[in-house]
């Protein structure tokens, strides 16, 4: 028996470097500059087919909302394109929130749970429901199955963690430095 693993395991091993499927890097750079949200509201059912439907030239830059005018400029520039507003239809840029439930009318029901696309809520059947904060993504997918409406979107509170300069391209252009040199 430890032979035969051993026999598939070499197996395994070697097929994995045989067909080796090397991931786009257009792909993964335009995948870091979206949000993570994986909210959908960009008409995709996450953030990384939407990095590839860019890619490919099947989709527009300007449909993240969470994302909104910051990565909009962001993708432009990487992909060299020229700047488009938040195309309305896909909807409108929001402070960044994260869920809340009010424990108090929770049912129970899962719906959130089942609605979430981060995990980030915790609980059971029949038992009440919580939100683990720094998991939450503010996709707000959770709050239109809940038939308590218990669940509500809090905007995260400005502190020095969540603080975030709102013009760095800006003043890196005053100062004559590549924005994108930056951040190391």
């Amino acid at each position: 028996m430890s032979l035969g693993a051993i026999v598939l395991g070499a197996a395994l091993g070697y097929a994995s470097i045989i067909f080796k499927v090397e991931g786009d890097p257009l792909v993964d750079k335009i995948n870091a500059i979206l949000p993570q949200t994986q909210c959908g509201q960009c008409g995709f059912p996450g953030c990384k087919p939407y990095a590839q439907a860019i890619s490919k030239g099947e989709a527009e830059i300007n449909q993240c909302p969470p994302g909104g005018e910051e990565g909009i400029r962001k993708l432009a520039d990487l992909l060299g394109r020229e700047f488009q507003p938040l195309s309305e239809e896909h909807g409108v840029e929001k402070p960044k929130s994260v869920a809340f439930v009010d424990e108090s009318t929770c049912i129970g029901c899962t719906l959130c749970l089942q609605a979430c696309p981060v995990d980030a809520i915790v609980g059971a059947a029949k038992q009440m429901h919580t939100i683990v904060s720094s998991l939450c993504t503010g996709c707000e997918l959770c709050v239109a199955p809940c038939p308590v409406n218990c669940i509500s979107m809090q905007p995260i509170q400005e502190n020095v963690d969540t603080w975030k300069w709102p013009y760095p391209r800006f003043i890196f252009a005053q100062a004559g430095v590549n924005a994108e040199r930056r951040a190391v």
